[in-house]
């Protein structure tokens, strides 16, 4: 008997989909459901890719129906959608969406729920199976986890599955985040937990294991020997807006140097793996993470900062101790910049420098490979005054794709070597429009595929780097920089103690 190829989970020529499901969504009506979640699994049903018996369950304070939590979803929806709009997609859509009213601590909402849940099962032939997502804050996790130990909803059987989606941050130190997953993996079993860091859902960097590992020509000179340092760059333009009593307990190091530059600086130095696999993937990953090492002077290598009242895009931005919610004496970095090691046979005396800020003159992600200066340049100094270090830059957003910085002669009747760039640009190359982080996230998730969601022993790696480094900072006051400037003195200081300087985006 011929097997029949589009059976094969390998093929290509059909997308994947879902078997049938729900998903339930914690904190439906808070800003990441409506700005991303929402959208995200609209964006889904118009590409095809959920299935056909698909229901979608919000749970929330608010007094609704199911016709207002329906109309809530399509403004969410139709306003930040990816895709084009189209109204038959949504009327289908809008078919499958329920809401149920309640608090976390009232077991009589939980009941409704996980009766609806059984509801669903008869009407929408979703089978049992579903997804939680926790969009809610941190500390309302055991609760809610609780609650649906109590319920039983948390129980996977042979014939259906449930899976968990748990939003960073993980814990707020390495002890706290040891209690999360130790709650955590008592209600679900580990393979059935989501950590969600949607940087992981970035077309450019899921690229990067691509360029990497399906290629030749960059991993013999992605060692030690040839690169001379690593900048990870996390900038963002905006202010904290409307999360200062979030950012007020977290701070900058804690909301992104621990998750996402962490997990950029992982991929970057992580070893091949023996096939692309969850497991093996997060294996390398959590070699290099174990192997991350703080500078002996954390005076010097270790900076953090917060902004100050500036200009930026020709409008004066505030401070951040007169935004709304934040104490005046506040000492909370907006601004965190470190030199770490990886003590590694390939990383060995490379530093991988990591900075992260808001207020900054631009938004943007990317991961830079400045490598090592020819050891003899046979050309006059005054050919070569103009000519830097080689480059490699991926950038993660906005302008998604990858730089090579080298250097060419200008053309002329005299030798003079100037750097060039030559770039690759996602939006330009392909036809297809890079989806959303979420988009990718939300159907791994139903799909049950946790290649790019970190398991709770890298949470717990990458918190025991961020711990001594917050132990070191308590007590002491950030220093200052204006918005619109790209940080603090003492960061450039940091670099050029060493004879580098930070590549400006």
């Amino acid at each position: 008997m011929i097997p029949n190829p589009l059976r094969d989970p390998r093929d290509r020529r059909l997308p994947r989909v879902p078997e049938p499901c729900a998903l339930v969504v914690f904190g439906i009506t808070g800003d990441l459901a409506r700005k991303k979640l929402l959208p995200a699994v609209y964006d889904l049903a118009n590409r095809g890719l959920l299935p056909t018996n698909f229901a979608l369950l919000g749970f929330a304070r608010r007094d609704w129906g199911d016709e207002d939590f329906a109309e809530l979803a399509r403004s969410a929806a139709q306003k930040a959608a990816r895709t084009p709009w189209r109204e038959e997609v949504w009327e289908r859509l809008a078919g499958n969406v329920r809401f149920v009213q309640g608090s976390f601590d009232e077991d009589n909402a939980f009941d409704q729920l996980a009766a609806t849940l059984g509801e669903l099962e008869g009407t929408h032939g979703i089978g049992g199976n579903a997804a939680f997502y926790l969009s809610i804050p941190p500390a309302m996790f055991p609760v809610v986890l609780k609650q649906m130990q109590r319920t039983g909803m948390a129980d996977s059987t042979p014939d259906r599955w449930r899976r968990v989606v748990v939003e960073k941050p993980f814990g707020t130190d390495l002890a706290s985040s040891r209690t999360l997953n130790g709650l955590v993996d008592s209600v679900f079993s580990a393979e059935d937990v989501f950590r969600i860091d949607h940087y992981l859902g970035k077309e450019t960097v899921q690229n990067l294991m691509a360029l990497r590992f399906a290629n030749t020509l960059f991993e013999p000179v992605w060692n030690g020997h040839h690169v001379d340092s690593v900048q990870i760059t996390m900038a963002e333009d905006v202010g904290i807006g409307g999360r200062a009593q979030f950012y007020e307990q977290t701070g900058a190091a804690r909301d992104v140097l621990q998750n996402h530059l962490l997990q950029l600086l992982a991929l970057t130095a992580m070893e091949e793996p023996v096939e692309f696999s969850a497991d093996e993937i997060r294996t390398e990953k959590l070699k290099v993470l174990r192997a991350v090492s703080l500078p002996e002077d954390l005076a010097a290598f270790a900076v953090r900062g917060q902004y100050e009242q500036g200009w930026l895009a020709g409008q004066r931005a505030t401070g951040y101790r007169q935004e709304d919610g934040v104490d005046a004496h506040s000492t909370t970095e907006t601004y965190a910049a470190v030199r770490l090691g990886v003590e590694t046979r390939r990383w060995a005396g490379v530093p991988f420098y990591l900075r992260t800020g808001k207020r900054l003159p631009r938004r943007v992600t990317e991961i830079a490979l400045v490598f090592k200066r020819a050891p003899h340049l046979p050309f006059a100094d005054t050919d070569t005054e103009e000519l830097g270090n080689n480059q490699l830059v991926i950038r993660v957003q906005p302008d998604e794709g990858m730089t090579l910085k080298f250097g060419s002669k200008v053309p002329g009747s005299v030798m003079e070597v100037r750097d060039v760039a030559m770039d690759f640009l996602y939006g330009e190359q392909f036809t297809e429009a890079s989806p959303e982080a979420y988009e990718r996230l939300l159907l791994d998730v139903l799909l049950g595929d946790a290649t790019l969601f970190p398991r709770n022993h890298e949470v717990e790696a990458s918190w025991a780097v961020i711990d001594p480094l917050e132990e070191f900072w308590a007590g002491t006051t950030p220093q200052p920089y204006r918005a619109g400037e790209w940080g603090p003195r003492a960061a450039d200081e940091m670099l050029a103690a060493e004879g580098r300087r930070w590549r400006r985006p």
